[in-house]
């Protein structure tokens, strides 16, 4: 099956204000990565081409990095990701956009787990971090809804202890 998911936000800024985003990412300051209510980016190194990690059990390796703008991550987890995710930053008319994208091949387990758990919790994850980045660039941000499918597997996948989804407003 093959999977294009994008999000994206326009930040009427000027680059060299957005670039701090991306170049945060997985770093004690993370302004991008919503880390307060996911589970954090982590990598074996800095920041850069070669550096493996991941996010919960999403595993993968940097590939490309062009600091401020564009980073890509290549899937080594789960089994059935084939492909990447990036952030990317464009400008044009004092405006950027900010945009996640994931592009991808799912096959074997993955035609069943992307559908039903991992796209779900990737949506609002990633909406929250593009909420992150709006306010960590003193943006108004736009806030979005998990659904009750969203809070329904965080609760059972945290067994629980996930109390985050009830204290929310924006929520």
């Amino acid at each position: 099956m093959k999977v294009l998911n994008v999000h994206q936000r326009t930040i009427p800024l000027p680059i060299a204000q957005v670039a701090v985003l991306i170049d945060s990412l997985a770093a004690s300051n993370d302004l991008l990565w919503p880390y307060e209510r996911w589970p954090r980016m982590k990598f074996d190194q800095p920041l850069k081409v070669g550096a493996t990690g991941g996010h919960g059990p999403i595993r993968y390796n940097v590939v490309a990095y062009t600091p401020g703008i564009h980073i890509r991550f290549q899937f080594t987890g789960p089994s059935g990701f084939n492909g990447y995710h990036e952030f990317k930053v464009t400008f044009s008319d004092s405006v950027c956009v900010l945009r996640h994208t994931v592009e991808m091949t799912a096959n074997g387990i993955a035609l069943l787990t992307w559908p039903l758990i991992y796209r779900p919790l990737h949506d609002a994850l990633i909406e929250d971090a593009l909420t992150k980045a709006q306010q960590s660039l003193g943006q108004r941000p736009e806030f979005h809804r998990w659904s009750i499918w969203v809070k329904a597997l965080r609760s059972v996948l945290s067994r629980g202890r996930d109390k985050s989804n009830l204290t929310k407003t924006q929520r």
